[in-house]
This record gives C-alpha cells, sequence and structure tokens, in this order.
C-alpha cells in the first residue's frame, strides 16, 4: 500500500547487501558501507538463540561447548540453512535500523545472488530476506552488481567482461545494455583455493591444516604467476602421523603450484566466455579490457595470468571486496533508472 510505504520509507534506511559464502557486507542509502562481518553464526542448539554473528561468531569457531555451533548459513554462494540466513539477515536489518522504531522499520533491500542460481534458490534468497524484516526484497545477480560497483558502462551498447571472484563461487559475465549476455557461475572461489592448500599440506607433509591457517598462508604469500621476491611463510597443524603439533616452511611456488587447479579453471572459464562473445563486444572487450573483483582479484599476479591467456588488457577494480555491494547500493539510490537490472523471478513478490 502506498500510504504504508510511505510510512515505512520514512522510518527506514533502505539497504543493499552482498550475501556472500565468506563475508556479508551492508550498504546503507546515503551512509555507504556499514558492516563488513564474516557470514559466521554462533547458535545455542539447546534455545535456538542466536549468540554471535560476524567477527565475533568467527572466532568462536573451534571453541565452543557441544550445545554451541558456529558455522555458515551460506554454501557456494546459495543457502543451506534457512532459518539461520534468515535470522543472520534480521540481525543485521535491525543492527542497521536500531536508531529507529522498531516496529515501523520496514526497509527495501536490494540483495545480490549468482548467477547460476535457481528459480528455487531465488525464491530462498527472497523470503528470508521478507522474513527478517524487509518490505521489499529486489534481487540483482553479483556480476550485475560488481560491474555497476566498478563503474563499467553497463547501460551503454558496448560489451564489459566481469570477473567476480568470491568465496564461494566465481561470476564471470559479458554485460551490455544493461543485461547479462554471456553468463558463467562456477563454483570455484576463494574456499576451493583454500582447500587445494589444506590437501597440499595433507600430501606433502602429513600436516591437517585449518580453514583460517590456509586461508592465511594464501594471503601471504599466494600467487596465481611467478613473482620477483621470493616468499615463505610458517604453517602449522597437526602431524597425520604422530598426532602431535607440527610447523612446517612453505615457498611461494608451492602454495602456486597447490592453488594451480583451481585458478587454471576459473582462467579457462574466462576464457570459454570470451568464446561465446558476439564478435562485437569482444571488439570492446579488446579495447576496454576485462574487471577483476571480489577478493580473488586480489591474488597476486592472476590479472597477469588472465591477461597472457586472453590476451586482453586487464584490471583490477577499486577495492574488489567491496565491488557488489558497491553496486547493490548504487542501484538502491537510484533504482527508478535501474530497475532494469535486477532479476525478473517467475515468482510474484509478497507485497509488504
Amino acid at each position: 500500500m502506498p500510504v504504508l510505504d510511505a510510512v515505512y520509507g520514512k522510518f527506514s534506511k533502505d539497504i543493499g547487501i552482498d550475501l556472500g559464502t565468506a563475508n556479508t557486507l551492508v550498504y546503507v542509502a546515503g551512509k555507504g558501507i556499514v558492516i563488513n562481518e564474516p557470514s559466521v553464526v554462533a547458535i545455542n542448539q539447546k534455545t535456538k538463540q542466536i549468540l554471535a554473528i560476524g567477527d565475533e561468531a568467527k572466532r568462536m569457531v573451534g571453541r565452543t561447548p557441544g550445545h554451541i555451533v558456529a558455522h555458515r548459513p551460506l554454501t557456494d554462494g546459495v543457502i543451506s540453512d534457512f532459518e539461520v540466513t534468515e535470522q543472520m539477515l534480521r540481525y543485521f536489518i535491525e543492527k542497521v535500523n536500531q536508531a529507529v522504531f522498531g516496529f515501523l522499520s520496514r526497509p527495501r533491500v536490494v540483495i545480490g545472488i549468482p548467477s547460476g542460481v535457481t528459480e528455487v534458490e531465488k525464491r530462498a534468497v527472497q523470503d528470508a530476506t521478507l522474513n527478517a524484516g524487509a518490505r521489499t526484497a529486489f534481487l540483482i545477480e553479483e556480476p550485475m552488481a560488481a560491474a555497476i560497483g566498478a563503474r563499467l558502462p553497463i547501460q551503454d551498447p558496448t560489451g564489459s567482461l566481469i570477473v567476480d571472484i568470491g568465496g564461494g563461487t566465481s561470476e564471470i559475465a559479458v554485460i551490455s545494455l544493461g543485461g547479462i549476455v554471456i553468463s558463467k557461475s562456477i563454483r570455484i572461489a576463494g574456499d576451493e583455493m583454500n582447500e587445494n592448500i589444506i590437501q597440499f599440506a595433507r600430501d606433502e607433509f602429513n600436516l591437517l591444516l585449518g580453514e583460517r591457517t590456509a586461508e592465511e598462508v594464501k594471503i601471504k604469500i599466494g600467487s596465481a604467476s611467478p613473482i620477483k621476491e621470493k616468499m615463505k611463510a610458517q604453517i602449522r597443524g597437526r602431524d597425520l602421523v604422530t598426532g602431535l603439533p607440527k610447523e612446517v616452511t612453505v615457498t611461494d611456488d608451492q602454495i602456486r603450484s597447490a592453488l594451480q587447479r583451481s585458478v587454471r579453471v576459473i582462467v579457462n572459464n574466462i576464457k570459454a566466455a570470451v568464446e561465446e562473445t558476439p564478435p562485437e563486444l569482444v571488439a570492446d572487450i579488446m579495447e576496454k579490457g576485462i574487471t577483476l573483483a571480489g577478493g580473488g582479484a586480489l591474488l597476486r599476479g592472476l590479472d597477469q595470468l588472465v591477461a597472457q591467456e586472453t590476451q586482453m588488457p586487464v584490471m583490477v577494480a577499486d577495492d574488489p571486496l567491496t565491488a557488489v555491494v558497491r553496486g547493490a547500493g548504487i542501484v538502491l539510490e537510484d533504482i527508478e533508472n535501474l530497475k532494469d537490472v535486477l532479476v525478473i523471478t517467475e515468482f510474484e513478490q509478497i507485497p509488504r
């Protein structure tokens, strides 16, 4: 109802959300990014009460009693635990709107989803957002949001190629005239790279690593192509033979070799997307280049490797980690002019 919309609009702060497998970022209209926390929730299994969300919950992983569970409610970019995701979204929405009356706080929300999700998965995200307190939930595909956040000319009749490498998924899309011409969504991204390092430590040193340690090593010395300055890092874990703590030193060459499997799949999919792109748009991309976004874009030498493999210029977006949520925020603040970039679902949205 228009009257209720006007009332809710007055007492709510509209928000854009990048609901990621690894991190959730929240953009508030007129303010910018106000929340950037891990997508981790700690729950008391006895009372079903949420004890912590985000940074605080991540610190609890592996350090809690049996009845307290800390886990990620999203897997490979899609909801794996609907109720927990709903509660996590409610927490973030209420955190943003805590300064106003709770019962009148019903914001409009623009939320990013992977481009390859099914109608059922779209419905799950939309329902979770509405149940968490949003009066309207608009969906936007993550590569489109990343392209808008990277300030690419998505509404022009020219081709733009965006590669968004997140925690659970890598999204590759060619965009022209406000629509996605070619898209590929693969469930190999930052988390899979961490798994590559864990597997490498197990095979090479009989060492059991934790996921957090693997991620730290990836950030510290990980690379996609050879680097000039050689780097080393110590990794600590449990010796699978003796069961005792063990520390080993690894080099950037070893970690690069471990990451090669995932990196190669991402690069091959970028090349496949280029091969499927209409010739006129390929000419545009050759001139303007490929844009990398998401946390995976920060992997050393990835831009050089993609440039070498595709024979095209490659650039990393400014602050690639926040490109998707910034794009969602830009759409939120100009929704009338940018409504065509939103996802149209097969089901009617529940009026709120």
